[in-house]
């Protein structure tokens, strides 16, 4: 069987076995499913099978950006793998680059469950994580351990603990950056997650420039600077988006991810009662504000620095509008749960041509 048939086996195979995973609950799914693909990997020779399936390698997918070579454009993006628990496993997938986190300094349990949801009609989720990871210094022990990482690249979305102050959030964001420098390739500044409360007031101008400026000033002292960007809320007015472009500039941080869940509900087709629990949504509802996000900071910037774009990404046809509006890499997550592991190797595919 070649790797085109073997390719849409098991696209085929994950169709069938996606409604046993959606009957539970997203977080028991989840584990389940990496601790499944981590026990298969275990298994000799599982790794060079899974590359073998899925790995699309094309000298035409490499992107250079922000001074890092990208294998391919295709990252896994954070809240997916909090606690750098499955690097080798979701690089066994195909993809370019991987980011762990968010993380903060402290270990937190993150918001009480149930704290994420299916919006099984519109393709998306809801969550309400809260930021729970097992900490900033658990992160780089795992990282430090990597055996393999066979020229990923690695980027470490780092946020503050629920119990810091905005006013001391500096200091968080300080301790996590210290902690991951040596692991990581890039830095993101999550300010713009729904769900710590008061996180999305450090979007505003100078709390902002405070962090990214705090942030950079330490990036100088040492003998390689990582490069830091900054994720953002899809939810920014266009005054608010033209701030993100002079604070780049000012900062001279080295790109943008947009980006992050959205608080609107405008139009959702699911249960109405689930469509009203708190948190942010991503997937599918999210494509069309994610892209506009993109087009607008690639316009008013000139192109001036890169950005990731993440948000409904579900098929190669959503990466190359993406890619097209101004996005230099992508990301995916809740397009991967949906669409299943062949997703990476489809879009890899879909940019070749």
């Amino acid at each position: 069987m070649n790797i085109s048939a073997s390719l849409a086996t098991f696209a085929h195979m994950y169709k069938i076995v996606k409604p046993l995973f959606f009957t539970m609950d997203p977080e028991t799914a989840h584990h389940r499913v990496t601790g499944g693909l981590r026990s298969f990997t275990k298994i000799w020779g599982a790794k060079s099978v899974l590359k073998s399936l899925y790995a699309v390698n094309n000298p035409r997918l490499e992107r250079k950006v922000f001074g890092l070579k990208f294998k391919n454009p295709v990252g896994l993006a954070a809240g997916f793998d909090k606690n750098a628990e499955y690097i080798e496993e979701m690089a066994g997938l195909g993809f370019g680059f991987i980011e762990i986190g968010t993380v903060t300094p402290r270990p937190q349990p993150g918001n009480d469950k149930p704290r994420m949801f299916r919006l099984v009609e519109d393709e998306a989720l809801i969550n309400r994580m809260g930021f729970n990871n097992q900490g900033a210094d658990v992160a780089a022990g795992r990282l430090r351990q990597l055996k393999d990482r066979d020229k990923l690249i690695i980027g470490g979305n780092i946020g503050k603990n629920k119990t810091t102050p905005n006013e001391e959030a500096v200091n968080d964001y300080t301790y996590c950056f210290n902690a991951l420098f040596e692991y990581v390739d890039y830095f993101v500044v999550n300010v713009s997650s729904p769900n710590t409360p008061g996180l999305r007031d450090l979007q505003e101008k100078e709390p902002l420039k405070n962090i990214l400026n705090t942030l950079q000033d330490l990036n100088y002292t040492k003998y390689i600077q990582r490069p830091i960007l900054l994720k953002i809320a899809p939810d920014l007015t266009d005054s608010q988006l033209d701030d993100i472009v002079e604070i780049v500039t000012e900062t001279k941080i080295a790109g943008v991810i947009a980006t992050n869940t959205t608080i609107s509900r405008e139009g959702l087709h699911s249960d109405p009662v689930l469509i009203k629990e708190g948190g942010g949504v991503s997937g599918k509802p999210l494509a069309k504000r994610s892209t506009e996000v993109i087009r607008y900071l690639a316009e008013r910037s000139n192109r001036s620095f890169p950005i990731i774009g993440v948000g409904g990404i579900h098929s190669a046809e959503d990466a190359i509008e993406k890619i097209e509006a101004g996005a230099s890499l992508i990301q995916v997550y809740t397009g991967f749960i949906y669409e299943g592991p062949t997703l990476i190797s489809r879009i890899c595919k879909g940019l070749l041509k």
